[in-house]
């Protein structure tokens, strides 16, 4: 067992007694630290403000042709403005705020991400796309404003997770401390899955991780495998979408111009690229690729800047996760350890899984390439995440006595 997960686990012995700690300044390391999150994240929102402009234009309608908030890539480089802000400001508020006094706010942010969820189920509520039904709008329809209430749950659920294991249960007890965790994030898996399986998928990753390294028993992480599969399994067969994309995952040839056109195309823009790629703005196998700036953002990367290219953008994924598994080493605090864990395992887990998907890895799913795919509120979110992250390095946490 890691001294870190010795040290959550220590820390649990004195839950939900123990005195509220007292966060103060600390030293170089844990600043220098905490620049580094921030740089490189700024790093991965450049990169996708480039091959969003990149992936959006065409010859027969350049830059030019668009009206200005119309222009996907403009409207986008507003939401990376938005989510820079959002970051910088959130990198110095302490984290704590986020948590509140015994984790009242952290409760509450979680119960809106949950209202939200059920809320854009409702018919004339929420705003649907591709079929499926994932945002609600802000404004008149015409400013094509909108919000992706699974983005706010993918915030609320390590916070709350981190503030209640933290301060308030003892997740080595079944029935006051493991059973309710559970059945949050049951709770948000299940509504965000009903419309997103791959978010869904995702959350129940961060959450069963979380769970582990807070302290939760082996034999009861392992009754949790008991209703997590058909739970999952009734997700994956109460639509046919996703059946149809499991079966022509095992044979995308069968139906190339149909079903299988997307992993098909994804493949061809990533081989297109080679090994230095084609340049910026040169591809063209992209302008074949679906959901080019968006979920597939990874394929044209690889067609304009290669196999070069993706290394390095990989390379800054995962420096940014050594980063936030770094701050989970060392913070000294339980609620700020299992914060810095949750937020790094939810960046790597979706890097993951969307470098898989693009790559038919595994079967087609809807979910970004954490701060380099187009999408407002994916941006916003997870730039708050990554700046609750760089700020938990930047103190230390002192006893009351």
């Amino acid at each position: 067992m890691s001294d870190a997960v010795s040290a959550s686990m220590a820390g649990a012995d004195r839950w939900p007694g123990a005195a509220e700690p007292t966060l103060i300044g600390v030293t170089t390391p844990g600043r220098a630290t905490s620049t580094g999150i921030v740089a490189i994240a700024t790093g991965l929102m450049g990169v996708g403000a480039v091959m969003t402009f990149s992936a959006t234009a065409s010859i027969d309608r350049p830059v030019l042709g668009w009206p200005l908030w119309d222009y996907p890539a403009m409207r986008q480089l507003v939401f990376l403005v938005a989510a820079l802000v959002a970051m910088l400001a959130t990198a110095l508020v302490p984290y704590r705020v986020f948590v509140g006094q015994s984790g009242r706010r952290a409760l509450l942010l979680m119960l809106l991400a949950l209202a939200g969820s059920a809320l854009v189920l409702m018919p004339g509520v929420g705003y649907m796309a591709n079929n499926a039904r994932r945002w609600i709008p802000l404004g008149p329809e015409s400013y094509g404003l909108r919000i992706q209430p699974s983005e706010v749950v993918k915030l609320g659920l390590p916070v709350f997770l981190a503030a209640w294991m933290g301060l308030r249960a003892d997740v080595r007890k079944f029935w006051t401390g493991f059973l309710p965790m559970v059945l949050v994030i049951g709770a948000a898996a299940g509504l965000v899955g009903i419309e997103d399986f791959g978010t869904a998928a995702l959350l129940a990753v961060v959450g069963g991780g979380m769970l582990m390294v807070g302290g939760a028993r082996w034999f009861h992480l392992l009754l949790l495998v008991l209703p997590t599969v058909p739970a999952f399994g009734y997700l994956l067969v109460s639509r046919a979408h996703r059946m149809e994309r499991l079966l022509i995952f095992l044979d995308i040839w069968r139906d190339p111009e149909g079903k299988g056109y997307q992993a098909i195309q994804s493949l061809c823009t990533i081989a297109s690229g080679g090994w230095w790629g084609r340049g910026l703005g040169a591809g063209f196998v992209k302008g074949y690729l679906p959901a080019a700036r968006t979920d597939f953002i990874f394929s044209v990367l690889c067609e304009e800047l290669g196999f070069v290219g993706a290394v390095a953008v990989i390379g800054l994924l995962v420096a940014l996760v050594w980063q936030g598994w770094k701050v989970f080493n060392r913070c000294g605090d339980p609620v700020g350890r299992l914060l810095a864990l949750g937020i790094t395992l939810t960046i790597g887990v979706q890097a993951v899984i969307n470098v898989a998907v693009v790559t038919v890895s595994v079967p087609t799913k809807g979910i970004a390439l954490p701060l380099v795919s187009a999408g407002g509120s994916g941006a916003v979110f997870l730039a708050i995440m990554v700046g609750i992250l760089a700020n938990i390095p930047r103190l230390r946490v002192s006893e009351r006595s």
